[in-house]
């Protein structure tokens, strides 16, 4: 609502008295008529009262020329006055504003003091109007009115066309309102209305799109309008902001074909029940179809005349019973084929948590039952024990057993006293496990094939026991047997003392109880010292002693059968403190009977240390069911312990380094198939230092290694024939430093 202002042209009524003053003065030179000529005017009229007594004669000469300048003043003065209007205008304190709205001219342009640009709603639309603010009455433009109470919003500026690019927001009391762009049959003149939400959309009616944009307020729930979905006949879109859907483009709706247009037919391959008039016909799209009737596949092929009929059948999912299969083109279905979905036999549908509990359940069931079970096991395993102790208790008090006096006892009383009889099996077996239960085991000594040797006390007295793990049972117990046997007692064989199976930590283990001997194993011994020639002598003297007396078989009432010992080597051979030697670790051994033929033996032949195999082990050539293929397997073996032993001999001030046989021809760990190369294939044999030939006792001890290396297994000595040997060649020594 803006107010041009408008200048009101006065005009110039010159009266009679006027042209007669001018009339008596003469005529002033205006170069250019200006606004000034009222107040030229009364200067005249001064001056012509002043002059009033001039001559009456120059008055009347002067009135003609007067009219003709008035006249011609007149005539200037209606040029210049439109002229002067504009120029009024455009003073100091007036600007040039633009001017839109229904009070503006042509020109599009006011002057006034201020510029301004209104917007103001009439009907929910908003109407915006620019011009010149030009005084201060009631219906003018009110720069500083409140736009709630006046339901107008200005702005006004100083400048020239200061308001060209003065943007004003609508006025509105809720935040939520909006200017929106209006295109349409309800939008009134103007292309603006207000609203919460502005929208563009596009509409198919009869086939032509319209598109329309515009504004939804709180009484047409434009919320609900502008959620609604696309549909093939409708788009939507809506924005919130000042003219935010000026620029918002709605794509328009799309469908499988053009709304317009006809769909187009096909000729399509027609088969089945529903082909009346032969093998083709047409339609929009064509089909293959199979179902199960009563069933019976059923094919069929053919072509939907009606669109929407042929699109919903086509969209259908296959199921066990029947599948559609569509397309659109020149007998597409001819080579169309189509087959039932695999029928899936689904179970039940279970849910997480139904899973998760079967699965969990019987893992829990399974624990707890496990539980129970072990804490049954171990209650029936305490009971047990407990049992023992108590019945080995009860045994101890009768009369005359052994048992009885053991803490008062020591080991050499118990294994000399006649309970044993002389058998030279061990201690009774109360007894035995009378002494399992009062050793205190103090280090660990060393570690074997089967477990730990430990050393421990007995009534202040050291002895050996060897610790075996409950899943080297078998060994255990095949090394009690051996030394259970009757009149094994040997100085050269380990002393045996007991064995038992006791409960340590919760754990099972199976204990072999065995003189101890400090100096450890000729393994061990050989590294540290060196020999003479009478020590030499000594210790394979008693190794072979000790070998022969597991060879031969004892007959009588309380006989022992022959043993073969299968793993005869320097670590299996401890050291006395007077510098024999004793064998041990009888855990391979194996037994005959000569009166029956019985070989207990076992499975596996193959058996031992493979660096000390014999090349009838190695190559599988043995007699496994001959009882003498493994005595001679115990010489062949002795041999090398032999040459160990004679490396270590001082001869001339001169001995070698310990190594084991094969040390320069083998890995430190050789396989089966190392050694085969080397014993069976090759036939190597340790080789024999130049030095100990200039050595009588090294001279014999190396004849008689070799006579225990035959490639030929019968052509090797016998223990005792190699124990006989040992003792001459000692005895000769011993003449030999007789004499000297």
């Amino acid at each position: 609502m803006g107010v041009v202002s408008t200048m009101k042209e006065a005009s110039v009524e010159p009266d009679l008295q006027t042209f007669l003053l001018f009339s008596s003065i003469p005529e002033p030179e205006v170069s250019q008529p200006d606004g000034n000529t009222v107040a030229l005017s009364v200067h005249l009229e001064e001056q012509t009262k002043r002059s009033c007594g001039l001559h009456t004669s120059l008055l009347f000469v002067a009135r003609s020329a007067m009219v003709d300048g008035i006249m011609i003043l007149l005539l200037v003065a209606l040029i210049v006055l439109p002229a002067a209007s504009v120029e009024d205008k455009a003073t100091v304190n007036d600007f040039e504003c633009v001017c839109e709205g229904q009070s503006c001219g042509s020109d599009g342009r006011c002057f006034g003091p201020q510029c301004f640009s209104s917007v103001s709603i009439r009907n929910g639309t908003a109407l915006r109007q620019k011009g010149c603010v030009v005084g201060m009455e009631e219906e003018a433009v009110q720069c500083g009115s409140s736009p709630l109470e006046s339901g107008v919003m200005v702005q006004c500026c100083q400048g020239t066309l200061c308001n060209s690019n003065l943007t004003v927001e609508m006025p509105s009391s809720d935040s939520r309102q909006h200017e929106c762009v209006c295109e349409g049959a309800e939008c009134v003149s103007g292309g603006r209305c207000v609203g919460e939400q502005c929208f563009s959309s596009v509409t198919v009616t009869n086939g032509n799109l319209q598109h329309r944009k515009g504004c939804f307020s709180a009484s047409q729930r434009g919320g609900a309008t502008c959620d609604t979905p696309n549909s093939p006949d409708s788009v939507i879109k809506c924005c919130t902001g000042h003219l935010c859907n000026g620029n918002l483009t709605v794509d328009p709706p799309t469908r499988d074909a053009d709304p317009k247009l006809p769909p187009k037919e096909h000729e399509c391959v027609c088969e089945g029940r529903s082909c009346v008039t032969g093998e083709r016909c047409m339609g929009q799209q064509c089909f293959s179809s199979l179902t199960v009737s009563d069933g019976v596949l059923v094919h069929q092929k053919g072509c939907f005349t009606v669109y929407e009929q042929g699109r919903m059948t086509c969209k259908t999912p296959p199921s066990p019973d029947q599948i559609v299969e569509c397309c659109q083109s020149h007998l597409c279905n001819m080579n169309l084929s189509v087959a039932l979905p695999v029928r899936v036999v689904e179970g039940p549908n279970y849910s997480v948590m139904m899973l998760a509990i079967v699965i969990v359940a019987p893992v829990i069931v399974l624990i707890i039952l496990s539980t129970v079970a072990i804490l049954i096991f171990r209650r029936i395993h305490r009971n047990q024990m407990e049992r023992l102790t108590a019945r080995d208790a009860e045994y101890g008090t009768i009369d005359g057993l052994i048992a009885s006096n053991v803490g008062e006892s020591t080991l050499a009383d118990l294994l000399d006293h006649s309970c044993t009889s002389g058998s030279g099996s061990g201690l009774p077996f109360l007894v035995q496990r009378t002494v399992a239960r009062q050793i205190t085991l103090n280090e660990c000594v060393g570690k074997g094939r089967y477990g730990e040797v430990w050393r421990g006390q007995w009534q202040g007295e050291n002895v050996a026991v060897k610790i075996f793990s409950s899943r080297d049972e078998k060994s255990w117990f095949r090394e009690t047997e051996i030394y259970n046997t009757v009149l094994l007692r040997h100085e050269n064989i380990l002393g045996f003392i007991a064995s038992d199976m006791t409960s340590r930590n919760s754990s099972t283990q199976l204990w072999l109880i065995t003189h101890y001997h400090e100096m450890g194993s000729l393994y061990d011994y050989l590294q540290l010292s060196t020999l003479d020639a009478p020590a030499c002598l000594r210790m394979a003297l008693s190794i072979a002693s000790g070998l022969a007396h597991l060879h031969v078989e004892i007959f009588g009432t309380q006989g022992k059968p022959a043993i073969a010992h299968r793993d005869l080597k320097s670590k299996n051979i401890l050291v006395n403190k007077n510098g024999q030697c004793c064998i041990a670790d009888l855990g391979l051994a194996v037994m005959h009977y000569q009166d029956t033929n019985e070989l207990d033996v076992g499975n596996n032949p193959k058996v031992g240390t493979k660096r000390y195999m014999a090349p009838e082990v190695l190559d599988d050539s043995i007699q496994v069911d001959c009882f003498e293929s493994y005595k001679r397997v115990d010489i062949w073996a002795f041999g090398l312990v032999l040459w160990e032993i004679a490396r270590r001999t001082v001869s001339n001030g001169i001995v070698e380094d310990y190594k084991p046989p094969f040390h320069d021809v083998v890995p430190s760990d050789p396989s089966f198939e190392d050694m085969k190369k080397v014993v069976c294939i090759d036939q190597q044999r340790p080789n024999i230092p130049n030095r100990w030939f200039s050595d009588s006792t090294l001279t014999s001890i190396a004849k008689l290694m070799k006579e225990c290396w035959y490639q030929n297994p019968s052509a090797r000595l016998t223990a005792l024939r190699i124990k006989k040997t040992l003792t001459k060649i000692d005895n000769s020594l011993d003449k030999i430093k007789a004499d000297i």
